[in-house]
């Protein structure tokens, strides 16, 4: 039996346990500090909290930032966690779907300026885009590759790709 154990109660959190906890609750701050301010805004955190949240994000110096930080994982420590964990990390596979989708949209650029004609027909066939507009997007892709002059045709067929993409998904 431990020091403080009551006999047939629940024991403590031990020492390790409380620091997981207050390391777990400082991970939180930091994310709610790097998040977007719309949506901190949307989780409607008690002021005190969100001025501490501003002040921080508009402090650059390191010791500063980092009592800063602390103190915004104080404020935080008798507040429900939950609605903010699953805010950020809903934030955060948004994040990363949206990062897939511009990488998935660069291959196929990629691909249709460096492949020929077939790469172009499984294009069309996979997302039905008119054939004729995605040829000339790509030639005058092609050409300003070639010529190394930026004159913004890649940006066009990206962007039709995107919405190729976004329309196919």
């Amino acid at each position: 039996m431990r020091r403080r154990e009551l006999p047939g109660g629940v024991s403590p959190p031990t020492k390790s346990e409380l620091k997981r906890q207050a390391q777990a609750v400082q991970e939180l701050a930091d994310r709610l500090v790097l998040a977007p301010v719309d949506l901190v805004d949307r989780l409607a955190l008690p002021d005190k909290l969100a001025d501490a949240i501003t002040l921080a994000r508009r402090i650059t110096g390191g010791g500063a930032l980092a009592r800063q930080r602390q103190f915004v994982a104080k404020l935080m420590r008798g507040l429900d966690l939950e609605p903010m964990r699953t805010a950020l990390d809903s934030h955060a596979d948004v994040a990363r779907l949206d990062a897939a989708r511009f990488r998935r949209a660069e291959r196929w650029r990629d691909r249709l300026v460096d492949g020929g004609e077939a790469v172009v027909e499984e294009f069309v066939a996979e997302f039905s885009m008119d054939q004729e507009e995605l040829m000339r997007l790509v030639a005058t892709a092609q050409a300003e590759r070639r010529e190394g002059k930026a004159t913004g045709a890649g940006r066009r067929l990206f962007r039709r790709v995107q919405e190729a993409l976004a329309a196919g998904d």
